[in-house]
């Protein structure tokens, strides 16, 4: 398939001029050769991040989604809205916070910062002092892109990639009205964020005040651990993996056991997105978002039959799970997860932005990269051992002289499961699926609410029915062209081709 090229700067460069920049960006892209100095590059990064959700637009289309009818209403139109549209997987044209369009306004907007970043240090002659900000700013510029790609393209396939529409690659600063960049295809898109990560990881260092803001070497690798398990590279994804844990066990896992079930609601919330206190944080961002207002009182989210699957059974230990529901009933059942941060713009009339912390990275998905990695290449006994450190901390009174799992055990538990079931664009051995099924339920437990079920869905083409509260069933069946989500459409009004539908 032949690239087009599309005018897409003209649709960033008008979102850059309508929404607030930090104090550099906010000069006009002449003005921007007085970044001179690596602490004013430093500066830039921090905005190479996008701040924005996309777990309120994600987790709705999953299977960890129900109905639980006209009674459950946010009183947020937009959320009422938006959450609606995406349980029916339909397309949404909202530009509000929390919106598809929004993240990829604040994507794109998180790019050129890194792209001006590094044009600024090309300026200031480059060098090894400089090093570490480039190689930030090449990571944040792969991970960016990857994030759109994954959200608004078909899921990686290498035999359908060189034709599939990727999302436009953007390596230049800003500094043009008018520019062509090609939307290319899914292996064009790709082939970029793998150069960039890999020119981009020898470089980092952990040098930042609040780490965990930042991508440090242990989030860069828990990124190259989640790209090239998307790409099935599995045994990269065990070495980045193992270098992201740097040889911690459970003490660099979230400890919802010991750490989580005993504290108040609050005090779990706080700790779940904290950059001090939780070792399995890699990376978090602050986005300006509703989403704290209206996660457990949506309609379309965690019902009492998805509850009872996801948390009050027992897990393939034997144990029930160490998290807590809370709400008075499934019209507000959620987990301990989001709270909002309001900043005042105006005192007198009460007035400001609402912000969320999202975890975007974290050491409990990089174990479980490694245990999926470690299956496909029929290393069950090492898959085990990842998967019993995952389960030991969030179990209640898991025992491992007693709970700890061997490699026969999970193949009897997933016995006979239908292979078709998953279908990725490559062949899962017959030996493999049991462990990659546990992963997968696991992954869909512990990540409720944090937007990956999404992921590993599309990643595994699996089938998703939904049903409304009259009991009628609505399916997203595999190869479903919904799955991409749709181009926004003041993107297509400067001339991005829309995804097929």
């Amino acid at each position: 398939m032949k690239n087009k090229k599309y005018n897409i700067i003209k649709f960033v460069a008008l979102f850059l001029i309508l929404s607030s920049c930090n104090d550099i960006l906010d000069e006009t892209p002449d003005n921007r050769t007085t970044i001179d100095s690596p602490e004013k590059v430093a500066e830039l990064l921090v905005g190479a991040y996008p701040d924005a959700a996309y777990v309120s637009f994600l987790e709705p289309m999953t299977d960890n989604a129900g109905d639980k009818g006209p009674s459950a209403e946010t009183g947020i139109d937009v959320a009422t809205t938006l959450t609606e549209r995406m349980y029916f997987w339909q397309d949404i044209n909202d530009v509000d916070v929390d919106t598809p369009t929004n993240y990829w306004n604040r994507a794109y907007k998180a790019i050129a910062q890194a792209n001006q970043a590094l044009k600024s240090i090309e300026e200031l002659g480059g060098g090894a002092d400089l090093d570490y900000l480039k190689g930030e700013a090449l990571i944040c510029r792969a991970y960016a892109h990857f994030m759109l790609v994954n959200i608004f393209s078909k899921a990686y396939n290498p035999s359908t990639a060189s034709s599939d529409l990727g999302i436009p690659y953007v390596t230049e600063p800003e500094d043009v009205l008018l520019g062509d960049y090609e939307r290319g295809t899914v292996e064009n898109v790709y082939n970029h964020i793998a150069s960039d990560l890999e020119e981009g990881l020898p470089l980092i260092k952990d040098s930042y005040n609040v780490p965990a803001f930042h991508f440090t070497k242990k989030a860069a690798y828990a990124f190259a651990s989640r790209f090239y398990l998307y790409t099935a590279e599995w045994q990269k994804v065990i070495d980045y993996s193992t270098l992201a844990l740097n040889g911690g066990g459970a003490a660099v896992l979230r400890d919802w056991t010991n750490e989580y079930s005993p504290r108040t609601y609050s005090e779990q919330v706080y700790r779940y997105t904290s950059s001090t206190t939780e070792p399995a944080n890699l990376l978090i961002v602050s986005a300006e978002s509703l989403y704290a207002r209206y996660f457990y009182s949506a309609r379309y989210q965690l019902t009492s039959a998805i509850a009872s699957e996801l948390f009050f059974g027992r897990n393939i230990s034997g144990n029930f799970w160490s998290f807590g529901v809370y709400g008075s009933s499934d019209l507000y059942y959620n987990i301990p997860k989001y709270q909002e941060y309001f900043k005042v713009i105006n005192q007198a009339a009460g007035t400001g932005n609402t912000y969320v912390s999202y975890v975007l990275l974290s050491t409990d998905e990089v174990i479980l990269n490694r245990a999926e990695a470690y299956a496909m290449l029929g290393q069950y006994d090492n898959a085990t051992a990842d998967i019993n450190t995952s389960l030991s901390v969030k179990s209640d009174f898991y025992d491992p002289s007693t709970d700890e799992l061997l490699a026969s055990d999970i193949a009897f538990i997933y016995q006979g499961l239908p292979s078709a079931m998953y279908a990725p664009f490559y062949n899962i051995p017959e030996e493999s699926l049991p462990f990659i099924a546990s992963i997968l339920d696991i992954k869909r437990t512990i990540f409720y609410q944090d937007g990956l079920r999404w992921f590993d869905i599309k990643r595994f083409n699996m089938e998703v029915e939904h049903k409304d509260i009259l009991g009628n069933s609505y399916l997203l069946p595999k190869d479903d062209l919904r799955r991409q989500l749709q181009i926004p459409e003041a993107a297509q009004s400067f001339g991005i081709e829309q995804n097929p539908r």
